[in-house]
């Protein structure tokens, strides 16, 4: 009896110090969608960071340890603002940076990005909407884009101010990617962590809506075991 009292404390302590490091400084996450192909493709698990852009309480939003801001280029791991989902993107453009897109070229701060990493798949050049001044920026900052123009603004977009404290994210697949062009600029308060590398990769055959349809490996298409210990 002693040493099965024994063997569930430090099963215990094991369970608590697990949970700790994953609440507070890394996190496992898997790509479900397409958003950042070719950088990320679907089914590649990442070891991320939560560390690096400050420790919060555990589950909550609340800081404990500040961290630093994103810096431009950078992929972050983020708390989807609108549903209880995390989301993957590229930081394009922070706090204070004017963001233009002119078809498909994105412009920050007057100047044309060299974006290596991106990739378009619709040929087509959607047309965009006419910035109407103040109405323009507010309404991008209240999240009334996907609303207001839906797909429209995808490939001409802008300019609008990243506001204090905020990113504006972007998928590297920009033609099959929701981000801060329809929902908005990204507060810091969501922000989660940054990828370290890939710890495994999959394909599952097929975008996943939910953790189930990652977890069904019999349908896995294939293992693809060249992109594990791939540094993000």
């Amino acid at each position: 009896m002693e040493r099965l009292k024994k063997e569930i404390y430090s099963w215990t302590l094991v369970i608590i110090v697990v949970l700790i490091l994953r609440a507070v400084f890394v996190e496992a996450y898997v790509i479900p969608t397409g958003s950042m192909e070719n950088t990320l493709l679907i089914g590649d698990a990442l070891l991320v960071n939560r560390f690096i852009y400050g420790v919060k309480f555990p589950y909550t939003q609340l800081q404990m340890i500040p961290g630093r801001m994103p810096k431009r280029g950078e992929i972050i791991v983020f708390k989807y603002p609108f549903e209880n989902r995390d989301f993957v993107k590229r930081c394009v453009a922070v706090e204070g940076d004017t963001v233009k897109i002119v078809n498909k070229i994105l412009y920050v701060n007057g100047r044309p990005v060299d974006e290596p990493y991106k990739i378009h798949r619709d040929v087509r050049i959607l047309p965009g909407y006419m910035n109407d001044g103040p109405n323009y920026q507010k309404n991008w900052e209240n999240a009334r884009f996907a609303d207001l123009y839906g797909i429209y603004i995808r490939d001409n977009f802008g300019p609008v101010v990243v506001p204090k404290d905020c990113v504006f994210a972007m998928g590297d697949n920009r033609d099959n990617s929701m981000d801060s062009r329809f929902w908005g600029p990204l507060h810091k308060k969501y922000l989660k962590g940054k990828p370290l590398f890939i710890y495994f990769s999959f394909n599952p055959g097929r975008e996943a809506s939910n953790l189930w349809d990652i977890l069904q490996f019999w349908r896995w298409k294939a293992l693809r075991l060249n992109r594990i210990g791939k540094i993000i």
